[in-house]
């Protein structure tokens, strides 16, 4: 057999293949995202085998980039991207300078949106839809795909309200592979979907009732009968939505794998006047038992709880102080397994609680659980916290509420790209007032400060960790409530290494006393608030250095530096610069920063030999 997909340079080359070839072809690019996946170990597999077939029809119905076809979330692009001409650069998927795992202006015309947080594309869609009318352009489709777990968050049921009372030509495919709009149906409904579905009988509908109208002493009666009918049939035979209400034309469900029906559906969506929503079933992981088989997420992603992660360490004292306190509870935002809340659930099926994608919703709901006398502790990453930050500072933080925020995948996180780093949490959160940010260096440490938050009963408390591996300390390495703890002393310069930053102090400090500075080392712990003794050991130093993998500007070592400065101690502040950062693994990234041990040894020695 003559394989097809090294064929497939541009959407075009879908158009002329045979149904058996189209078939063939599924196959193939359901062996190249295992393959590309495994090859990596790294990436996104159980969403894009499910979207084969759609992503294949879209193309061949669309004049892409002409008609624009916007992805939520991003998770579901790679069959997207072989098919725009990416197949032989799959290679470098994920990759320092390679291929992206989401949607990329940069790499192609086809990618309009660099998107890989949820629920926006309504949004976009609604914005784009707008300009073309203003500008009069009529020739061009939008399409918005997003999938059921999208329609979760609230800027997807705004975009929804907006788009209804707009009426703008928008292609809504809802991709369900979670059934969460699931309806019980039988062949009659599922003739009477198909039926509404198609722009002709609606026509001759519409005529009909403008008929009767027109009749002597019934008319407007008649009108009253065909809708309360309709209705009437609707209600017993049809999927219950809410999509129509809003002003959103329904058609659905359709079965997401065939690839005929899917490009009907599609011709006969754009014939239609105003937004419009096809609902389309899919099987997530489809075509790979492994992740068919996958009772949690259907091999959503690769990860997974590594067992010497500062997320094992969360886990195993959260169900500890779980068994400890009955009214402490936990919140995620569509994530318990990458957040490590899985075994808390397991534990206490009535204490968790998955909102979907609604970190603002999560945030603020623990803030009520909290007026309510319960602990609550909510667990997202810290790209994700930045989408509730009104939320954390005005219903958490304006409260004195004692929520606990537990931020995993905080400040540099590797091969997600510019949208998943963590930068921005130090900044954000160190601005509520009454906030305490804990930031641990080991494995224990993080045990140990979440029991030290949970004692913590007024106001609210902040713990982010990276998403590399967590060091293990002996019990004299760990330490207690709101303390700073002291590494080494010196005379020279003082490096305050912050959270994950600590190891490049130490190893920093380590080429210092080889060139004959003397140095001291600082966990600082808590970056908020400062531990006062170890801000006045720092200004006994010609020379302080603080380190953190956040923004530079506006974070810790610019508070550090301004308490510092009537002392007139010289403070050097190292961090991230306030720009996009591309993809690639975490630790290469901070060298590229001068983030490393030898990165913070130049920039100490030379800020040190200007005095």
């Amino acid at each position: 057999m003559v394989s097809l997909l090294p064929q497939i340079h541009s959407p075009a080359d879908l158009r002329h293949l045979t149904a058996a070839q189209l078939h063939d072809l599924c196959a193939e690019i359901r062996e190249e995202v295992v393959a590309s996946v495994h090859r990596i170990s790294d990436g996104h597999l159980g969403s894009n085998l499910g979207a084969v077939e759609l992503t294949i029809a879209l193309h061949r119905v669309l004049e892409s980039p002409n008609d624009v076809i916007l992805w939520d979330t991003g998770h579901q692009t790679y069959v997207h991207k072989m098919l725009t001409g990416r197949t032989d650069d799959f290679p470098t998927l994920r990759q320092a300078g390679g291929l992206s795992g989401y949607p990329s202006r940069e790499e192609s015309p086809h990618d309009w949106i660099e998107n890989s947080h949820a629920s926006t594309v309504l949004g976009y869609a609604h914005g784009l839809a707008t300009a073309f009318e203003h500008h009069g352009i009529s020739d061009r489709r939008v399409v918005a795909v997003l999938g059921d777990g999208s329609m979760t968050g609230g800027m997807a049921f705004e975009g929804l309200n907006n788009l209804g009372h707009s009426g703008r030509n928008v292609t809504i495919v809802l991709n369900d592979n979670g059934r969460s709009y699931a309806p019980t149906i039988s062949l009659l409904s599922e003739s009477l979907v198909k039926i509404r579905s198609n722009p002709v009988y609606m026509q001759r509908q519409r005529r009909l009732e403008r008929l009767a109208s027109k009749l002597p002493f019934i008319g407007k009666y008649s009108n009253v009968g065909i809708e309360a009918s309709k209705a009437a049939i609707r209600e017993a035979l049809e999927p219950r939505s809410f999509f129509e209400p809003l002003g959103v034309r329904y058609m659905g469900p359709f079965d997401g794998h065939d690839i005929d029906e899917l490009e009907t559906a599609l011709v006969n969506a754009g014939q239609f006047d105003g937004p419009v929503v096809l609902h389309v079933f899919t099987q997530k992981g489809r075509g790979y038992a492994p992740a068919e088989n996958d009772p949690i997420k259907n091999m959503h992603d690769m990860g997974g709880l590594k067992p010497e992660s500062y997320t094992a360490a969360f886990t195993e004292t959260l169900v500890k102080l779980g068994e400890e306190h009955p009214e402490l509870v936990a919140i995620t935002a569509a994530m318990p397994d990458s957040t490590g809340l899985l075994p808390f659930i397991e534990r206490f099926p009535d204490r968790a609680y998955d909102v979907g994608i609604a970190e603002q919703h999560a945030v603020t709901a623990a803030a009520g659980m909290a007026m309510g006398g319960l602990r609550p502790v909510v667990a997202l990453y810290s790209t994700f916290l930045t989408r509730a930050f009104d939320q954390t500072n005005l219903d958490v933080g304006l409260h004195e509420q004692p929520v606990i925020f537990c931020l995993d995948r905080a400040g540099i996180t590797g091969n997600d790209g510019p949208s998943h780093h963590g930068i921005l949490d130090l900044v954000l959160m160190s601005k509520v007032p009454g906030m305490t940010i804990f930031c641990p260096t080991s494995y224990q440490e993080l045990q140990q400060m979440l029991v030290d938050a949970y004692d913590l009963d007024r106001g609210p408390v902040c713990i982010r960790w990276p998403k590399t591996a967590a060091p293990s300390v002996s019990d004299d390495k760990v330490g207690r409530g709101l303390s700073a703890r002291k590494d080494r002393s010196g005379s020279d310069v003082c490096l305050i290494g912050i959270g994950k930053m600590f190891g490049a102090a130490q190893e920093a400090a380590d080429l210092l006393d080889e060139a004959g500075i003397s140095t001291t080392v600082w966990d600082p712990r808590v970056v908020k608030p400062l531990d006062p003794d170890m801000v006045a050991d720092a200004g006994t130093h010609r020379l302080v250095v603080t380190i953190e993998d956040g923004l530079r500007h506006g974070g810790i070592g610019s508070v550090i530096a301004d308490e510092l400065q009537a002392a007139g101690t010289r403070v050097e502040v190292l961090g991230v610069p306030t720009e996009y950062l591309p993809q690639g693994k975490p630790d290469t990234i901070l060298a590229s920063l001068g983030l490393d041990g030898a990165g913070v040894f130049e920039s100490a020695k030379a800020a040190f030999d200007a005095l």
